[in-house]
């Protein structure tokens, strides 16, 4: 019989965190994420049943929303990531699947994505070094997609001095590398 245990995308049995100067780089895993693409002509239909069914208005272009346990950021037209709390929404997809039924095409996207929340004061230095994304004008409550050093990530701004970045999990040693390296640039 197998003995199975899961790896964080950094490779280990428990999350990894790096306090460097004023910045905490965390690797974070407990959450459950879907991607909810509205199909052909259902937008309207799939904005109202999350309204009605999760309380959760999703957002527009750059923004995010959260509803209880239930957050989403927008990601393309007609299309949201959806985040939750992996202790209480495991099969977030199927959730969300049951939900919106024909209106709407639901993804898993748990185990595609690495997960990082740096905080700190000089946030927006941080990350002034690492994307070319405009992270002054994002305040709480904002998300975009853009690139840390050559890697697809999202940068959803969830507190004055807090950024959660989602990248690909296949790659998250080198996004990690690039926040800690930019990080010590600073303290």
């Amino acid at each position: 019989m197998h003995k199975l245990k899961p790896l964080t995308p950094l490779g280990s049995h428990t999350p990894h965190i790096d306090r460097i100067g004023q910045f905490e780089i965390a690797e974070t895993v407990e959450t459950a994420f879907a991607s909810v693409a509205a199909r052909n002509g259902q937008e309207a239909a799939v904005i109202s049943a999350m309204a009605q069914n999760h309380g959760l208005d999703l957002p527009v272009v750059g923004k995010a929303a959260q509803a209880g346990e239930l957050a989403a950021f927008w990601i393309s037209p007609s299309q949201w990531m959806c985040a939750a709390p992996h202790e209480t929404h495991e099969l977030l997809a199927q959730e969300l699947k049951a939900t919106l039924g024909d209106r709407a095409s639901v993804v898993e996207q748990t185990d595609a994505w690495c997960r990082f929340d740096v905080t700190g004061a000089k946030l927006c230095d941080l990350f002034e070094r690492l994307t070319k994304a405009d992270v002054r004008a994002m305040a709480p409550g904002s998300a975009c997609r853009s690139t840390v050093e050559h890697l697809g990530v999202f940068l959803w701004r969830t507190a004055e001095d807090q950024m959660v970045v989602l990248g690909p999990r296949s790659s998250a040693a080198s996004l990690h590398h690039a926040l800690v390296t930019a990080a010590r640039s600073i303290a």
